[in-house]
């Protein structure tokens, strides 16, 4: 896990954020991090590891514990986003999650479990983390409901997510995109953003380009730039290993700001920012139901 600070120049590298041997695994990927009133930071991310302090029930929640599977494919419980509700001053965690009842796909997965993704809450209590029903279940819809996390505004409560379009049933019914949803209140009941959940899509031409957005509290929205199309055809995914090497990105995204308006959103364009290896970045293409510049 790297750590990127960002001033008037661009994004400038510091390198890891964990001094060497302090991870509790071989892997590290997506959290969340917050800034204590002392000046600790405490941060939350998913490990393959041995020393935890969170695990999937078994019961609610599916445990994420198998050998094989693949992007899209595989049960989840992973990205901690951190999360303070203002109306009671409690700590939560919400999690990539997966339930442990799916509704359908158990014969077109050929027993793989159907789609059953979730998003997981969890309440910071007596030094531990007690697990909650879940926020949002898209059991029978999507695999995965990933880097999951809620922007308070006017008093609503927008729980943020994304999904790859392989995740979908079937596959590549929607796009690889940001989808939200809206609440009066931290456990719901949820309703979807502009009728159908999607808030910003990568555009047909480029159906892969970005992805893990997160909406800061400011509405601005950051993500990673993932897999171009050029080079392999319209779809990475089916892509030998050197070529989707190749046209894989890595790097930071452009950002774009969001517009919200009760239980509709916009897209807002910013001016051009400047990329963690110097030059300017253009906008990032995304498709919307509704852009503004």
């Amino acid at each position: 896990m790297w750590l990127l600070t960002r001033d008037g120049d661009g994004w400038h590298d510091l390198g890891p954020a964990f001094a060497d041997g302090a991870s509790p695994g071989s892997r590290e990927w997506s959290g969340s991090a917050v800034r204590r009133p002392d000046g600790t930071v405490s941060v939350f991310y998913t490990a393959a590891g041995h020393r935890e302090v969170l695990r999937s029930d078994g019961r609610i929640y599916l445990r994420a514990d198998e050998i094989d599977g693949g992007p899209g494919r595989i049960r989840a419980f992973r990205d901690p986003g951190w999360f303070r509700d203002p109306a009671d001053g409690r700590e939560y965690l919400l999690v990539a999650a997966s339930v442990a009842a799916p509704a359908i796909g158990e014969a077109e997965d050929g027993g793989d479990g159907g789609y059953m993704g979730a998003v997981a809450l969890a309440e910071a209590r007596d030094g531990g983390w007690s697990m909650l029903p879940p926020l949002l279940v898209a059991d029978g819809v999507s695999h995965e409901l990933e880097r999951p996390h809620v922007v308070v505004r006017d008093s609503s409560y927008y729980l943020f997510f994304s999904t790859q379009r392989h995740s979908f049933h079937p596959p590549g019914s929607a796009p690889t995109g940001l989808y939200g949803f809206v609440a009066p209140r931290l456990t719901g009941p949820y309703a979807p953003l502009n009728g159908s959940g999607l808030v910003a899509a990568n555009p047909p031409e480029e159906p892969d380009q970005a992805y893990a957005w997160l909406v800061l509290p400011d509405l601005r929205v950051v993500s990673f730039v993932n897999y171009r199309s050029t080079g392999v055809g319209a779809d990475p995914w089916r892509a030998g290993a050197a070529e989707a090497r190749a046209a894989f990105g890595g790097t930071i995204a452009p950002v774009f700001r969001l517009a919200l308006d009760g239980a509709r959103t916009r897209v807002v364009a910013l001016a051009p920012i400047t990329g963690p290896s110097g030059g300017e970045q253009r906008q990032q293409g995304v498709q919307a139901p509704g852009r503004e510049a």
